[in-house]
């Protein structure tokens, strides 16, 4: 297990090759990464430009947080390891935000280790994004989409 929160970034390269270095037994490793967009909307259109990005957390806690999703993942799927990245900080479109990489022998556990990861952090981490735009300073919402998306994977305990 590998929990990073830090403000520098980093190469999906290397963290993939250190995730996966000398163990024979996995047999696919699924990746998210997540990067800033330059709008604010679902689709750019008619959306906002932004300009930066500023992600804040609470150290320690947040830390936390992410261990104890990591952990649910992992009573859920057979993995054989996981990596999650997340940065905080100012960071401009194109900036990568989160790495999620989940390592199993069998790659439907990877898939949907992968999938429940990235939908929990969205809607459990402790982060709080401040959008730049040239309309102002604001604070990201929750999006029911995002709630919904988390929600599916409620009371599920198998990632049946």
């Amino acid at each position: 297990m590998t929990v990073k929160v830090q403000r520098e970034d980093f190469d999906p390269g290397a963290e993939l090759d250190a995730l996966t270095r000398g163990k024979t037994s996995i047999g696919g490793v699924t990746t998210f990464i997540g990067y800033v967009r330059d709008y604010v909307g679902k689709d750019g259109a008619g959306g906002e430009a932004v300009r930066a990005m500023t992600l804040e957390h609470y150290p320690g806690m947040t830390e936390r947080q992410l261990e104890a999703i990591e952990a649910e993942a992992r009573k859920r799927w057979p993995l054989d390891d996981v990596l999650v990245i997340h940065r905080y900080g100012r960071l401009e479109p194109g900036d990568r935000i989160v790495l999620v990489a989940t390592a199993s022998a069998h790659r439907q556990a990877a898939f949907e280790s992968c999938h429940f990861l990235i939908d929990w952090l969205k809607t459990r981490a402790p982060f709080w994004k401040l959008e730049e735009t040239p309309g102002g300073e604001h604070w990201v919402e929750a999006k029911d989409s995002d709630d919904d998306a988390a929600a599916r994977w409620e009371g599920q305990s198998d990632g049946a």
